[in-house]
């Protein structure tokens, strides 16, 4: 009988621990191998930096003219991403170095190495992705 107490206090205790997020943190490729993107913690969200290009270039699109003429790589392109309550997916807003647009935008983890991440328009109707993979 004390057996069976013990383990049904066991696995009650599994089932109400909700499951622990992954880390998105870290360096990441863009699928086309064109860029890296590093994500940290920023105060209590996620951001996201370009570290890497493989053809270096400028912030042409930039609403602001003042940025336009600066490199893309260190520029800030996910913003305040907060867990969106979806098991590893987190929510904020993503800027669009080719089109000088941000969009709402969400990253989910889909395994400790690949990332989805979604841009979208129209309270999330239309949306196109992206999967980055870890890298060094």
């Amino acid at each position: 009988m004390k057996f069976m107490f013990t383990t049904a206090l066991a696995v009650a205790a599994l089932v109400a621990t909700p499951a622990l997020a992954g880390d998105p943190t870290g360096v990441w490729m863009r699928s086309s191998g064109t860029g890296k993107i590093r994500i940290d913690n920023c105060g209590s969200a996620l951001c996201g930096t370009v570290v890497w290009e493989q053809t270096p270039r400028k912030d042409t699109y930039n609403p602001d003219p003042a940025k336009r003429d600066r490199p893309v790589t260190g520029v800030r392109v996910l913003l305040g991403m907060k867990p969106s309550g979806t098991p590893d997916q987190w929510k904020g807003e993503v800027y669009n170095t080719d089109d000088g647009k941000t969009y709402t935008g969400y990253i989910t983890l889909q395994g400790a190495s690949t990332l989805k991440l979604q841009g979208c328009v129209l309270g999330g109707l239309i949306c196109k992705s992206d999967t980055w993979n870890r890298s060094n």
